[in-house]
C-alpha cells in the first residue's frame, strides 16, 4: 500500500513539473517575441534592476537561458552589488544640464509668443545670456509640449545682390484692407529696405497711390537717406504700374541707378517682400484698420520695435539699432538684475530687458 501511495505522489509531482515546464517554455517564447519589438538597448531604473536581481538570485545556471533584457553576467553583477550593498558610481557624461533659470526664460518666451527656437536664442543673447544650443532649446520646448516653431529657410540669392548690398535698397507696395464709412478699402504704404543693414523706411499710408503721391514719397525717402548713415546707389522695384517714369527720374537725379526686376523672378526683390510678410503676419493681420492715422500708428510702432527691440537672425541675432546705453551688456555678478518686459500694441509686440532690481 505504501509503495502504491509513493508511486501516486511521484506521478502527480511529475505531472506538475511537466506543466510548469510547459508554462516556462511558453513564457520564454512570449518574452522573446516582445523583446524583439523593443529597442536593442532597454534602459532600466535602479528599482527595476533590484527587482531583477532579487528574482534571479536563485535561478542558478537557468539564468543563462531566461535572461533577455540584459546579459546574464550583468544581472549577476547586480546580484552581487545588491548582496554586498555596493553602489555603482556613475560618471557624469555629456554636456552639463541647462540652468533652471534659463529653462524658465525659454518656456516663458515660448508660451507668451509664437516664436520659434531661433528667435528665442536671439532674445536670450540680447539679454546678455549665452544661449544654449538650438537642439537644447528645441528639446526644452518639446519636453514641455511646445512646438519648436517653423524652420526658416536660408534662401538663395544672386551674386549681384551680395556685391551691392551696402548701397542697395529695395522697395515695394503693400495694401491693407481698411474699414471706412464706405466699407473696406485698400490702404497703401510704400516700403523701402536697405539690404545690408535690413533697416526700413515706410511712407505714410494713403487710399490714393497716384503719381503725385508716389513722387512725394520718393522725395521724402531721399531726404531720409541723406539724414541717415546709409547710402543709396541702386534701387530695385518690381513692375508695378504705380512705379512711374517720374518716380524713377527722381532717383536718377539723385545719382541712384534704378533696377527693375526681371519677369518671373520674384527672388530678386525678396528682401523687402520678406519684411512685408513679417510686418503682415506679426502685426497687421492682428488688427482691423480704421483709416490712415490708425494704420500709420500701427506701422510706426512695428518699425520702432523692428529696429530697436527685435533681434534678427540674418544679423547674428543682434539689434539693428542699439540704444546708447547698451542694455545687452550687464555685469550680473556685481548687481542683482530683474527681467522686465516692454509691450507695444496691446502686448502684441514684446521686448525683454534686464534692469537693476
Amino acid at each position: 500500500m505504501r509503495n502504491v501511495y509513493q508511486s501516486l505522489l511521484l506521478l502527480i509531482a511529475g505531472a506538475t513539473q511537466q506543466e510548469l515546464a510547459r508554462q516556462v517554455r511558453y513564457l520564454k517564447v512570449e518574452n522573446e517575441i516582445l523583446r524583439g519589438k523593443l529597442p536593442k538597448r532597454v534602459t532600466l531604473t535602479p528599482k527595476e534592476k533590484n527587482r531583477l536581481a532579487k528574482f534571479a538570485a536563485k535561478l542558478g545556471s537557468a539564468l543563462n537561458e531566461l535572461a533577455t533584457i540584459a546579459h546574464p553576467s550583468t544581472i549577476r553583477r547586480w546580484i552581487r552589488e545588491a548582496a554586498g550593498g555596493v553602489k555603482k558610481s556613475v560618471a557624469k557624461r555629456g554636456r552639463p544640464k541647462t540652468k533652471e533659470e534659463i529653462r524658465e526664460l525659454v518656456l516663458k518666451m515660448a508660451r507668451e509668443n509664437d516664436w520659434g527656437y531661433t528667435r528665442i536664442m536671439g532674445e536670450l543673447k540680447k539679454l546678455g545670456i549665452t544661449p544654449p544650443s538650438r537642439n537644447t532649446i528645441k528639446n526644452i520646448l518639446k519636453e514641455n509640449g511646445l512646438d519648436p516653431g517653423p524652420k526658416r529657410g536660408e534662401g538663395t540669392w544672386d551674386d549681384f545682390l551680395k556685391q551691392h548690398a551696402s548701397t542697395l535698397w529695395q522697395c515695394d507696395f503693400y495694401a491693407k484692407k481698411a474699414l471706412t464709412l464706405k466699407g473696406f478699402r485698400d490702404l497703401y504704404i510704400l516700403v523701402f529696405l536697405h539690404v545690408e543693414s535690413r533697416r526700413v523706411y515706410i511712407t505714410p499710408s494713403t487710399f490714393h497711390p497716384n503719381e503725385e503721391w508716389v513722387k512725394q514719397q520718393a522725395v521724402a525717402f531721399l531726404d531720409h537717406v541723406k539724414e541717415s548713415d546709409l547710402d543709396i546707389k541702386l534701387l530695385m522695384h518690381d513692375r508695378d504700374t504705380k512705379f512711374t517714369a517720374s518716380f524713377d527720374a527722381l532717383f536718377d537725379q539723385a545719382g541712384a541707378e534704378m533696377k527693375q526686376t526681371a519677369f518671373r523672378s520674384p527672388n530678386t526683390n525678396a528682401f523687402v517682400e520678406r519684411y512685408i510678410q513679417t510686418l503682415q503676419q506679426e502685426v497687421l493681420d492682428h488688427f482691423i484698420v480704421f483709416g490712415e492715422q490708425h494704420m500709420d500708428h500701427i506701422v510706426a510702432e512695428a518699425v520702432e520695435h523692428y529696429h530697436e527691440e527685435r533681434p534678427h537672425q540674418s544679423k547674428d541675432n543682434e539689434l539693428l539699432i542699439k540704444p546708447p546705453d547698451d542694455r545687452t551688456e550687464k555685469d550680473s555678478e556685481n548687481q542683482q538684475l530683474k527681467l522686465h518686459c516692454n509691450e507695444r500694441l496691446g502686448g502684441l509686440l514684446k521686448h525683454y530687458y534686464l534692469k537693476a532690481a
